[in-house]
């Protein structure tokens, strides 16, 4: 279920970065155009995926509050509600490990 947490900042994340490599003066943005978009369509899919699970399972992970240190995150199932704190340290590493993940993913499919 965190991934639900976790796969939409890797899109924002790289979605920012898409357009950075498209406004940039490199001399050869094609492969990393390629790279970050490809990547982009595989955690799209994967974020589709755990979605339906979600659905399917009637579970539900809502950002109830968000300060300089930590997010809050409640997670709903069967009527039961769940809080959990995470230290924002720590979803930056999380998402940079991911990030890390995908673009090996993408590296050794090639």
């Amino acid at each position: 279920m965190e991934k639900a947490i976790y796969l939409p900042m890797v899109l924002i994340i790289l979605n920012r970065d898409l357009t950075v490599v498209e406004t940039s003066p490199f001399k050869l943005k094609k492969p990393y155009l390629i790279l970050i978009e490809d990547t982009i369509k595989i955690i799209q899919k994967e974020l589709a995926e755990v979605k339906q699970y979600m659905k399917k399972h009637k579970l539900q992970v809502i950002e109830t509050k968000r300060d300089d240190a930590f997010t809050m995150y409640m997670f709903l199932y069967k009527g039961y509600e769940e809080a959990h704190n995470y230290f924002n340290p720590r979803i930056r590493n999380k998402v940079q490990e991911l990030l890390e993940f995908y673009f090996q993913k993408q590296h050794m499919s090639r």
